[in-house]
């Protein structure tokens, strides 16, 4: 039999997705046009902090705020490849300075401080650089009489800087107690993954804690824990959904509303937001 001499038509590199829910090939236009989200089974792709603002906050009106503050490398640390280069590779590869992105902005209208961590960013680990900016960050909200907002995506702690990583946590959680104890309200949404001593510090000490579908939330893998323990764990114990039917999480909450979500628990515990003036006079 003669072959048809058709050639098989090539499908650009870069034009479709494979799913990790559902394993099903999808078009990344539609995935993009979902809030990078799965249009079949829903689920919830890891983004990043510019990503993560188109979704969450009102156009044109985020500010970034301590993006000048950089990482050095104290302990002139090196393992397969020297920790000063890993940071400049990295910050080519996300066009991001750190793996938090901290600032202002508007959700609804209300102006909320906000801190946005990036997973694709060192593992969204976090070393002496991410602990200062969200401390700033929270420390400005104090000032300001501001809402905080924080959105977590994190490995843990930077290993690359040693006990000056693990000291974040004590100065990120020291933050958020002394903006609580003036009244502050701090929303926490955790994303996939959510672990180490991001959780273990200000990531879990919100007024309110939310999470994503289906993210992985945890202190230490589950192989680990097991090992310690002893015991089987149960399935699922890491997840997002097995936290809130177990009272860990206020809610559970899809990309896609999750806005309208914040903006609502936010009126409801400081009232309705007072919407920015956008007249002539008030911009002259």
């Amino acid at each position: 039999m003669k072959a048809s001499g058709r050639k098989k038509r090539e499908i650009p590199e870069g034009v479709f997705q494979k799913c990790p829910g559902c394993e099903g090939t999808i078009y990344q236009g539609a995935i993009a046009e979902n809030m990078h989200t799965c249009p079949e089974c829903s689920y919830h792709f890891r983004i990043s902090p510019a990503e993560r603002i188109k979704c969450q906050f009102d156009p044109d009106s985020f500010e970034e705020l301590y993006g000048d503050i950089e990482s050095g490398d104290p302990l002139g640390f090196r393992a397969e490849k020297a920790y000063a280069e890993k940071l400049l590779e990295d910050q080519r590869k996300t066009g991001s300075s750190e793996a938090v992105t901290v600032g202002v902005g508007r959700i609804e209208g209300r102006l909320v401080a906000t801190a946005l961590m990036d997973f694709n960013f060192v593992g969204g680990s976090m070393g002496s650089v991410v602990g200062e900016r969200i401390t700033r960050c929270v420390e400005m909200a104090a000032e300001r009489g501001l809402p905080l907002v924080t959105f977590s995506a994190s490995g843990g702690a930077r290993m690359q800087e040693s006990a000056l990583s693990l000291a974040q946590m004590v100065k990120t959680a020291s933050a958020v107690a002394r903006f609580k104890s003036l009244g502050g309200l701090h929303i926490s949404v955790m994303t996939d993954p959510t672990t180490g001593g991001v959780l273990a510090s200000f990531a879990s000490l919100g007024d309110v804690l939310v999470a994503e579908p289906g993210a992985l939330i945890g202190f230490a893998g589950a192989r680990v824990i097991k090992e310690t323990i002893k015991q089987e764990l149960p399935e699922g114990f890491q997840t997002a959904e097995f936290l809130l039917e177990h009272g860990f999480l206020d809610f559970v909450v899809p990309r896609k509303k999750l806005k309208d979500r914040l903006a609502a628990v936010m009126d409801f515990l400081l009232g309705p937001a007072a919407q920015p003036d956008t007249t002539a006079a008030a911009q002259a």
